[in-house]
């Protein structure tokens, strides 16, 4: 297991983050992602950590709250030192029916770090994110609430998750002008099977130096082989019941149908495959995994040890291709001329 610095900072995580949605028995879209009582939790946490997994990716709103007491009561057993351990959570989801029971104002975030830090269990949160836009609070007041988290222990590094570029570097923005601790590491959808981010946020998180975290790289289990054209996958199965994310389906089995040949030449699982290729790309930092059993997340973890050939990648690459849009194939179209001059392409 590999270890990458996470953002720009000296923090050291696994290239595999261990995702925690299954941890839990919650209603609603919450069993359909998962059912897991502690005793599974807790064999599914060891064989992560036995592996070389050292980060752990939770939220406050998963299972409301009750993934954050499991993931702690099974770090707990592991019985290693609290520095050996990475934990991110998340704020922003509904906690409770009241108005400011939600969101990133102030007084949201200073309650919920708090909430947070009593489910896990634990004196300090090592990557505190944003878990997605809140329209009607400024981000200004956000990062001053984040920045405080920081300032007084609570919290080591701060993250984002699912924002759009300009929000992301407006946020850069107002913590080098108001000196605030700056966001360290980005969680967004991104997988073959769906490289919107490749466009705006890709490009913003090399210039800045951003940790990309992926989450659902097998795109709401579509990717995990059980799903084609012709089987829609097993009876009960989490996209049966829970089709998200978004996923154009058509590109999805033109991927599945590039990655089975390559998978069975490795003799391996078409989602090790999809794995593999996240984690052969440069600007990944971690790739966040979730498992309903120690069987499957052996087999996401082995993802690791598989490395494909250039060839191999230029074939997935290709199959999953994003549409030209503009003002990228304007942006390229006049590179062109500049980029000729000193890669000695030009005559």
């Amino acid at each position: 297991m590999r270890l990458k610095r996470l953002g720009n900072t000296g923090l050291l995580v696994s290239e595999i983050c261990l995702g925690t949605m299954t941890f839990g028995s919650g209603e609603g879209l919450w069993r359909a992602i998962g059912q897991l009582e502690q005793p599974a939790v807790n064999s599914i946490v060891r064989a992560a950590f036995d592996q070389g997994v050292n980060f752990v990716d939770t939220a406050d709103v998963y299972h409301a709250g009750r993934s954050e007491v499991m993931t702690g009561e099974a770090l707990r057993t592991l019985g290693i030192t609290r520095d050996q351990f990475i934990v991110a959570t998340k704020v922003h989801g509904r906690m409770g029916s009241g108005p400011n029971q939600a969101g990133l104002s102030r007084a949201h975030i200073l309650h919920a770090v708090d909430q947070s830090l009593a489910r896990l269990k634990l004196d300090y949160i090592d990557l505190y994110q944003i878990h997605g836009v809140d329209a009607l609070t400024p981000l200004e007041e956000t990062l001053g609430a984040l920045n405080d988290c920081v300032r007084a222990g609570k919290v080591r590094y701060i993250g984002l998750c699912n924002l759009a570029a300009w929000q992301i570097a407006k946020s850069l923005w107002i913590s080098d002008k108001r000196d605030f601790e700056r966001f360290q590491s980005v969680q967004a959808y991104y997988t073959i099977a769906g490289r919107d981010l490749e466009r705006e946020v890709v490009p913003l998180c090399n210039d800045q130096q951003l940790a990309i975290l992926p989450w659902s790289p097998l795109a709401g289990g579509l990717l995990s082989g059980k799903y084609s054209r012709e089987a829609q996958g097993p009876e009960g199965s989490r996209r049966a019941q829970f089709d998200f994310p978004p996923v154009d389906k058509e590109r999805a089995w033109r991927v599945i149908d590039a990655m089975r040949p390559i998978a069975n030449a490795h003799n391996v699982s078409v989602a090790r495959v999809a794995i593999a290729w996240l984690l052969h790309k440069a600007p990944v930092t971690s790739v966040i995994i979730g498992a309903k059993t120690v069987e499957q997340l052996n087999d996401n973890i082995a993802a690791v040890d598989l490395t494909l050939s250039a060839e191999q990648m230029a074939t997935l690459d290709k199959v999953s291709a994003l549409p030209n849009e503009y003002p990228g194939w304007m942006v390229e179209r006049l590179s062109a001329d500049r980029l000729g001059l000193v890669s000695g392409t030009r005559g």
